[in-house]
């Protein structure tokens, strides 16, 4: 009994009555929350596809055997596809006010839904680490700008086998706990922060491009922007579809969960349409920047330097005091957006998922501090070593996450039919029509296989090189976030149709209209508290019972 007193103490609190599937933060958000209108989320997609990441694109697919020009195709063709994909798995949240979590749950059922939670967790953990790193390398240019012999005055005691030294690991902490308060802040408070952090981005970026086209000097740009495709000419088009999908899988994970923060819009047209320009323009004209600059500077530096901070410490060792203040100023912007895309885009996205599994103990705000504790378990500065790397790290997330993505889209505008249970989502019983097979969907888990399982071989083949595989099914893992989503969605919506779940058909089939259903639910959760809780207690009754 003690035992279990003091373990209450950790509990959270909560206005709503907590149970196994909700807190405070997991229900509909109601009015006083739903701040996101659009310039809101246009500031959201500078911070997520302005960044260091998004500038290595380029590099990424050149990497691949890409000209710059076809490299450039892949990223326009890819951003724009991203950008639909966004757009349509928004539209839950943004018109029921639904996180992430909860949609799964009309999708693979109560329990179900936690394989895709666990998944997206894994997710943040790694990424949070992966761009904690970068931001610590970001940092790390501050400190060598005030500091020239920096990696003197802090004495190396890391192997060399990590990569690291244990100044770039000092930058890596300090970085980290700079993001520390901005994780305190609730995302729907986040507003402010947006517009300051995404002025200095894009202030920077602009920046830089006129500083390398201007100073590029006589020579020109460098052979990254005039030297031939490496591949052979039959493989081009392969590669290029491949780069497609590599674009699309490097925020693949932002679009699997985007309705975590699509359920903070005033209006759903705010989240539709600040999202639907926002993300590819931006997410295109920072990758069309990496690749000017570093062919701007490549004659300059004897060399392509991709990575924006190698630029400035290349600039600071071999020149003087003006050098380093635009190495120190450089940095400091570097770092702000490295935080803005570290803290909503995976510490807040891994404390909505850890809220959502653990709801009594665990709200965003615990999750995500939770998130950037766990992911230095990951050891980020491994995760990547080169370009080729990166990309293959990001193109086969794909193999698995766009199949995911597919089963919410057509599970919502088809067999769904847009009307959700929103009360039955809360019900961890029989009694809820997501129950289905022991809250489990056993379509979704079938349709998910038969998503993945094409990619497979090709994914393996690209992991071990010493396997090989037919060429065929190296060109389908070249595209296996489209094949994956088409081939999901369609055995989903085959398999409901073929085996009716009838508690959901009724449901479906007995609402006329689903804009008199959001605005029915709408009306409910904005109302007042005496509402709210005579509400709470229905959602616990029918728990209980």
């Amino acid at each position: 009994m003690r035992f279990s007193q003091r373990f209450k103490r950790f509990e959270v609190q909560s206005e709503t009555e907590i149970t196994r599937w909700i807190n405070d933060d997991i229900k509909p958000i109601e009015a006083g929350r739903r701040t996101w209108g659009f310039w809101t989320f246009n500031n959201y997609w500078i911070l997520i596809n302005s960044n260091i990441s998004t500038y290595l694109t380029g590099s990424s697919l050149i990497a691949l055997g890409l000209t710059w020009w076809q490299a450039i195709i892949s990223i326009v063709v890819g951003n724009i596809l991203a950008a639909i994909f966004v757009v349509l798995n928004s539209v839950p949240g943004a018109s029921y006010h639904l996180g992430f979590p909860v949609v799964n749950r009309y999708v693979w059922g109560m329990y179900g839904s936690q394989f895709v939670i666990l998944n997206r967790i894994l997710l943040s953990l790694v990424w949070y680490g992966f761009q904690a790193w970068v931001g610590g390398e970001c940092l790390y240019l501050c400190l060598l700008a005030l500091d020239p012999h920096l990696e003197k005055h802090i004495p190396n005691h890391i192997p060399e086998s990590t990569g690291m030294t244990t100044a770039q690991f000092v930058a890596y902490i300090l970085f980290s706990l700079l993001s520390l308060p901005v994780i305190w802040i609730h995302p729907h408070k986040l507003k402010k922060f947006f517009y300051g952090s995404s002025a200095t981005i894009l202030i920077f970026e602009l920046a830089l491009l006129i500083w390398a086209l201007a100073t590029m000097g006589p020579s020109g740009f460098g052979d990254t922007i005039s030297s031939k495709s490496s591949s052979v000419e039959e493989n081009s088009s392969w590669l290029i579809a491949y780069g497609i999908i590599s674009t699309i899988g490097s925020i693949s994970a932002g679009i699997l969960n985007q309705n975590d923060y699509a359920r903070f819009a005033r209006k759903p047209k705010d989240a539709i349409l600040g999202q639907a320009f926002s993300f590819p323009l931006y997410g295109i004209s920072c990758s069309v920047i990496g690749i000017l600059v570093t062919a701007a500077t490549q004659n300059r530096f004897g060399g392509a330097i991709w990575n924006p901070p190698d630029i400035f410490s290349t600039l600071i060792a071999n020149g003087g005091a003006r050098e380093r203040a635009a190495g120190f100023f450089a940095g400091v912007a570097l770092v702000v957006s490295q935080i803005g895309v570290n803290v909503p885009g995976n510490a807040l996205s891994g404390g909505f998922d850890f809220a959502a599994t653990f709801p009594k103990y665990i709200n965003i705000r615990r999750g995500a501090y939770l998130t950037a504790l766990l992911s230095v378990a990951c050891n980020p500065w491994r995760l990547v070593n080169t370009a080729t790397v990166f990309i293959s790290v990001l193109g086969s997330y794909s193999v698995f996450l766009g199949p995911m993505i597919g089963l919410m889209i057509s599970s919502y505008f088809v067999v769904h039919r847009e009307k959700i249970n929103v009360d039955d989502l809360f019900v961890g019983n029989k009694h809820s029509v997501y129950w289905y097979t022991w809250g489990v969907n056993w379509r979704a888990i079938i349709a998910w296989i038969c998503g993945v399982a094409p990619s497979i071989p090709g994914f393996v083949a690209s992991i071990d090189t010493s396997l090989t595989v037919p060429i065929g099914l190296t060109h389908l893992y070249y595209i296996c976030f489209l094949v994956g989503f088409a081939i999901s969605a369609t055995i989903f919506c085959i398999l409901h149709l073929v085996f009716p779940a009838k508690d959901v058909v009724h449901f479906v089939a007995s609402i006329s209209s689903p804009k008199l259903l959001m605005a029915e639910y709408q009306g409910r959760w904005d109302s007042d508290i005496t509402d709210d809780v005579s509400k709470n207690a229905y959602v616990v009754d029918r728990e209980i019972s």
